[in-house]
């Protein structure tokens, strides 16, 4: 199956985690990713990975249900109106801005998450002590993925 809107992932990185959909952090970057996995095009980017998790808890959502409504060719209003009619845990809107910005805030709580913080840290931007949220080290892993000089 081919998506005409999927993004090639392995020649740009998927949306920022911080850019949101409906209020909602980490939704078009898992939009993204789960486009190009259907395109086969998803590079080293993973659909339904623990942040991708964190939303579909959040809202109430399964993988499984979401990937098919990409794989109808929705686009990102069709997939949220879809996502509000669906998701067993209805937010308001100041609970889904408060999900959303602990989200961004969010950093590596126990030792296996903050190795792995920094094993990813020190391969994308070895000299940057400014890095310490979850969505700071995606933004800089994605601009190194791809070329960029942190």
């Amino acid at each position: 199956m081919s998506l005409k809107n999927a993004p090639d992932l392995t020649q740009h990185p998927p949306r920022s985690a911080r850019i949101r959909l409906g209020g909602y952090a980490i939704l078009p970057r898992m939009l993204d990713k789960g486009r190009a996995t259907i395109n086969g095009k998803n590079g080293e980017y993973h659909f339904n990975c623990p942040l991708d998790q964190r939303f579909l808890g959040f809202a109430g959502i399964d993988a499984a249900s979401i990937k098919k409504q990409l794989a109808a060719g929705k686009g990102d209003g069709e997939i949220l109106q879809w996502i509000e009619k669906n998701a067993k845990h209805k937010h308001s809107h100041v609970e889904i801005k408060a999900w959303s910005d602990f989200a961004e805030q969010r950093v590596p709580m126990d030792n296996e998450s903050r190795d792995y913080f920094s094993q990813i840290l020190s391969k994308a931007a070895p000299k940057r002590e400014d890095i310490g949220t979850w969505f700071e080290l995606l933004d800089v892993d994605d601009y190194a993925s791809f070329g960029g000089k942190p």
